[in-house]
């Protein structure tokens, strides 16, 4: 009989249920090409989810000497608060909505279908901002390092990964500077390896609680970023 493999959690276990354990973004990324340093100098290429996830994946690329691109995906946030999502799109059109959220919110079909409109097309824009004419990379005969500044339900980082299945990528790790270890496990299940530096337990999880600077990353900063940090294939 054939079984999956087990799925693979790496971290750095003296940061386990820590608080403030970066200066900041770039500080996370850097800790994280330290953990990954086996992709250093190859044909891997690092994925950064805009937007905060930028900043992490441009320190990493530039440690690690390896390609940088993106891979727009955006959650869908609810109408009274954009800090809480129930569903996801990706770069291609993939999407998905969270079932088992949505009962428990009191949405109506049409808020769902505008959040659904709404968020195709900020990840449109998003697309044409950072790559503009630019193909999406080859993925078939490359690993892809996916990033994005921490994980709490995991969410858009499973719609992320769907998508670049469906680009052809065959061998896909996630790097996250932060996540909330409920949520590694189902990620993990979903890819070859899920690299995460400061796992965190507990009913409250904030990702800006492993930073010791926390800002938000705007689309023109993130943009600027991937710019200056070579952003292409």
């Amino acid at each position: 009989m054939n079984q999956k493999m087990p799925y693979k959690i790496i971290e750095r276990p003296e940061l386990r249920d820590q608080l403030r354990v970066f200066r900041n973004r770039v500080h996370a990324g850097e800790v994280l090409a330290d953990m990954l340093s086996s992709y250093g100098k190859t044909e891997a290429i690092v994925l950064a989810i805009p937007a905060g996830g930028v900043p992490v994946a441009a320190a990493m690329a530039e440690r690690l000497h390896i390609p940088l691109d993106v891979a727009v995906v955006s959650k869908i946030t609810l109408p009274w608060n954009t800090e809480a999502g129930y569903g996801a799109v990706a770069f291609d059109g993939t999407m998905r909505l969270n079932e088992d959220l949505l009962p428990r919110l009191g949405l109506t079909d049409g808020q769902i279908q505008e959040g659904i409109k709404q968020t195709t097309q900020k990840v449109l824009r998003r697309v044409k901002r950072f790559r503009s004419d630019r193909p999406f990379p080859d993925l078939t005969k490359r690993q892809v390092i996916l990033v994005d500044d921490g994980l709490a339900s995991g969410f858009t980082m499973l719609v992320a990964v769907e998508a670049l299945r469906k680009a052809g990528a065959r061998q896909i790790c996630v790097a996250s500077p932060t996540g909330h270890g409920s949520s590694l496990p189902r990620i993990a299940s979903e890819v070859e390896a899920l690299y995460c530096a400061n796992i965190r337990s507990g009913f409250s999880f904030a990702l800006a609680d492993a930073y010791e600077q926390w800002t938000d990353v705007t689309e023109e900063e993130a943009i600027a970023i991937y710019r200056e940090s070579g952003g292409r294939t």
